[in-house]
C-alpha cells in the first residue's frame, strides 16, 4: 500500500514537472513573438510588390521571411489592402514599399507604425516621365498622366542602375534591423548588384546600334529604361495600364509609327492587350510582350527579375532592329 502511494506521488510529481516545462516553453515562445521576428526566428519583412520582394529574397537569403502585399497576377496600381494585410504590416520587423505606386499601400504604411519602414523612392532619384519619354523628350510635368501626388514616375526598378541603388539601400536596412547577420547581407548585396551591373552592360551592348530608337507600349512604365539606353518610349496609356487612350492619341501614335519606323506595339501580361491589338491592326504592326515586372505569373517570360529583364532585352532588340 505504501509502495502504491509512493508510485502515485512520483507520477504526480512527474506530471507537474512536465506541465511546468510546457508552460515555460509557451511563455518563452510568446516572449519571442513579442520581441519581433517570424515564428522561426527569422527577420520578418513585408514588401509591397514583386520588385521589392525580389530584392529582399536575394539579399536576405535564409535569414528572412518575406511576404508581399501584392499577390501573383494582381495589378499593383489597383491593390486594395485587407484588414489581415494591415495587421501583417504592423507586425513586420521591416516594411518595404514604394510611395507613389500604390495609394492603398501608402495609406496603410502611414498607419502601420513600423520602426524599420523603408520607402524605396528614397533609395534612388525619381523623375517625371509621360507618355513620351526617353532621349530627346521633355521629362517635365504636364504630360496629362497622373503619377501620384508628386508627379514622379514610380517605375524605377526597370532601370538596372537605379535598381542596384535600391538594392544597396535595402541591404543597409536589413543590416540595421538584423546586425547579427550584417556580413551576409553585405555579401548578398554585392552579389546582386554585380548581376545588375552585368544586366546593364547587356542592355548597353544589345541596344547600341538599332534601326529605330522608338518603341510603343500600352503602359508608360519604361521611361527610366528608355532614358538610360537612349530610346524613345511612346505609350498608348499613361501610368495606369487600364486607362483608355483618346482618339487623338491613337492618331498621333499612327503618325509616330510611320515616321520612326516602328515595328511593334508592346503590351504586358497583367493588363488587357486590346488597345495594343487595335493600334497594331490600324498600322500593320506586330504585337509583342514587354513586361513591366510588377509581378511574376505563369505567363511571365522568366522565373525572376533577371530572367524577365533579359527577355525584355531580346524583345526590344528584335523590335528595334538591333545589329
Amino acid at each position: 500500500m505504501n509502495i502504491r502511494r509512493g508510485r502515485n506521488r512520483s507520477i504526480r510529481i512527474a506530471l507537474t514537472a512536465s506541465a511546468a516545462a510546457l508552460s515555460l516553453g509557451v511563455l518563452s515562445a510568446c516572449g519571442g513573438a513579442e520581441s519581433g521576428g517570424s515564428a522561426d526566428g527569422k527577420l520578418a519583412v513585408t514588401a509591397s510588390f514583386y520588385p521589392l520582394e525580389f530584392l529582399v529574397e536575394q539579399i536576405g537569403g535564409d535569414h528572412v521571411d518575406v511576404t508581399t502585399l501584392t499577390g501573383p497576377g494582381v495589378e499593383p496600381h489597383d491593390l486594395d489592402i485587407t484588414p489581415r494585410q494591415t495587421g501583417q504590416m504592423s507586425e513586420a520587423d521591416v516594411l518595404l514599399y514604394l510611395r507613389g505606386l500604390q495609394p492603398a499601400v501608402d495609406k496603410a504604411v502611414d498607419q502601420a507604425g513600423v520602426k524599420n519602414t523603408v520607402d524605396a523612392a528614397d533609395l534612388t532619384t525619381l523623375e517625371a516621365h509621360g507618355s513620351s519619354s526617353g532621349d530627346g523628350h521633355d521629362h517635365g510635368e504636364g504630360d496629362g498622366h497622373d503619377h501620384g501626388d508628386s508627379g514622379l514616375d514610380p517605375h524605377v526598378w526597370l532601370d538596372p542602375v537605379k535598381y542596384a541603388e535600391m538594392a544597396d539601400g535595402v541591404g543597409e536596412a536589413l543590416q540595421k534591423a538584423d546586425p547579427d547577420h550584417a556580413a551576409d547581407y553585405r555579401k548578398n548585396t554585392e552579389a546582386l548588384t554585380g548581376k545588375l551591373k552585368k544586366l546593364d552592360q547587356n542592355y548597353r551592348d544589345g541596344l547600341k546600334n538599332t534601326d529605330t530608337r522608338t518603341f510603343i507600349t500600352t503602359h508608360a512604365a519604361f521611361g527610366y529604361l528608355a532614358e538610360r539606353y537612349g530610346l524613345d518610349q511612346e505609350s498608348i496609356a499613361g501610368v495606369d495600364p487600364e486607362s483608355e487612350p483618346s482618339p487623338a492619341r491613337m492618331k498621333e501614335l499612327q503618325k509616330i509609327a510611320a515616321q520612326e519606323k516602328v515595328t511593334t506595339v508592346f503590351f504586358e501580361t497583367l493588363a488587357s492587350d486590346r488597345t495594343a491589338k487595335v493600334l497594331a491592326e490600324d498600322t500593320g504592326l506586330r504585337t509583342g510582350v514587354l513586361d513591366p515586372l510588377e509581378g511574376i505569373t505563369d505567363k511571365s517570360q522568366g522565373d525572376d527579375y533577371l530572367e524577365v529583364m533579359e527577355a525584355n532585352l531580346a524583345a526590344l532588340k528584335k523590335a528595334l532592329g538591333a545589329k
